[in-house]
């Protein structure tokens, strides 16, 4: 029996503490107790929540939240915040930080990056460094993708899964040389990766360690962010393919480069330790006219182009499979959580993310319950509306048999509104392909 530990305000708030709670092993669920509203993009609203947790637990969890100190959930600030002041950003609470959700507004900074450059601040992301002989082989042990035959300065997206085959996180990898990796993994679950990589490495000659407050990072993406930043370094970023990365200077700052992005098109992260050198960077580029976005934009943009958000598309009760990211599980190495998912492949999946846009108006947010001749087949995980395509879609999670052309029903606040379901990406911009080796 589920019992209420607290009542919070604000989604980013409760999601917090039921982080915190659940990495002391308390089973936690959160509840609106206000009546449903529209989610804002990545922000709070003045709704409450409830945090639950089994009655057998009660006791302890509530004698953990009182232990707890005031700043351990105080507000984190990104090195780049006062300028975003500056600009008039739109600040929301995202991942414990103060985060810009919008400048000029979501529209603008969508059509911007898909037609000509912007640009993001996404140092809330956390950098998990891994030293040691063993580097390579943890890795790869430790995620879905193959790690261990990829060249050094290339980056794998993976999916990193608990025994159960769910997912614990989806991140990047980046081969750095034969004893060092890192791995950027999504904010919200940087304490929960780094402590689950160290029961992974237990078994492994490595070193962990968590540099994510050490690090800014700078995402330019858009048909013409190579050619903007070719502007402020000497390397030659044609030379840098897709999904790899080079260590350089750029606008005279020390800088990890690499030819990756969460927008569907062509684009650099900027990953630096130098907080005076990431903020004249950011300077310069608006100087060049390079649009600021927020992560309203952000979240648009990769939804645009099918890219999966942790918390909406996927969590622990989630696999690779059902979310269509199969190409990135090679079942021809052992990793975490393989068992589980050659078991699920053998017996077949029974639910599978897909994509819709919306034929009636409306627009289907996370959670929101999806029916097909009026029986309830799932839930949608994510949506929004397109500006690039001047069009309501989204992703849910349905039952298998579902395809292609069906036409589906979404609860939108108690009224059933029609979606199509259709082929991802909805969107195809700029971005590369990975080009093959000669």
């Amino acid at each position: 029996m589920w019992k209420k530990l607290k009542e919070v305000e604000g989604e980013i708030q409760a999601k917090l503490l039921e982080n915190f709670l659940k990495s002391n092993n308390i089973p936690t669920v959160i509840k609106f107790i206000d009546e449903p509203f529209v989610k804002a993009y990545f922000g709070s609203s003045s709704a409450f929540y409830g945090i639950y947790v089994l009655e057998k637990d009660f006791d302890y969890a509530n004698e953990l939240l009182n232990s707890l100190k005031k700043e351990e959930f105080t507000m984190k600030y990104t090195v780049l915040y006062n300028e975003h002041i500056k600009l008039g950003a739109k600040m929301v609470e995202f991942a414990g930080f103060q985060m810009p959700v919008q400048y000029k507004g979501i529209k603008d900074e969508v059509l911007a990056v898909r037609n000509n450059v912007g640009m993001f601040d996404v140092s809330h992301m956390g950098e998990i460094f891994v030293y040691g002989k063993d580097a390579v082989s943890f890795v790869n042990f430790l995620i879905t993708n193959d790690f261990e035959n990829i060249e050094y300065g290339e980056i794998v997206y993976t999916a990193m899964c608990n025994e159960n085959g769910g997912f614990v996180d989806d991140l990047l990898a980046y081969k750095i040389n034969p004893e060092t990796a890192m791995l950027v993994v999504n904010a919200s679950n940087i304490e929960k990766d780094f402590n689950w990589m160290l029961s992974v490495a237990e078994k492994f000659d490595v070193t962990l360690e968590n540099k994510s407050d050490q690090y800014s990072l700078i995402a330019v993406q858009g048909p013409k962010a190579q050619e903007t930043l070719q502007k402020l370094t000497d390397l030659n970023l044609d030379n840098i393919g897709y999904y790899c990365f080079e260590f350089g200077k750029i606008n005279e700052m020390d800088a990890i480069i690499s030819r990756t992005g969460y927008t569907g098109e062509d684009g650099f992260e900027i990953y630096t330790t130098d907080s005076e050198g990431i903020i004249k960077l950011w300077q310069k580029l608006l100087e060049l006219g390079v649009e600021p976005a927020g992560l309203g934009a952000r979240d648009t943009l990769r939804l645009e182009a099918s890219l999966l958000l942790y918390g909406n598309d996927m969590d622990e009760t989630v696999t690779p499979l059902e979310t269509g990211i199969k190409w990135a599980v090679k079942f021809q190495k052992d990793f975490m959580g393989k068992p589980a998912l050659e078991k699920q492949l053998e017996e077949g999946l029974t639910r599978r993310l897909k994509g819709f846009i919306l034929i009636d108006k409306g627009i289907a947010r996370h959670g929101y319950k999806v029916f097909k001749d009026g029986i309830e087949i799932g839930y949608v995980t994510s949506g929004t509306f397109s500006p690039t395509l001047n069009k309501a879609i989204g992703m849910a999670m349905l039952k298998k048999g579902i395809k292609s052309g069906d036409i589906i029903e979404i609860e939108v606040r108690n009224k059933l509104v029609k979606a199509e379901i259709v082929k991802m990406p909805f969107y195809r911009g700029s971005v590369r392909s990975k080009k093959k080796k000669q």
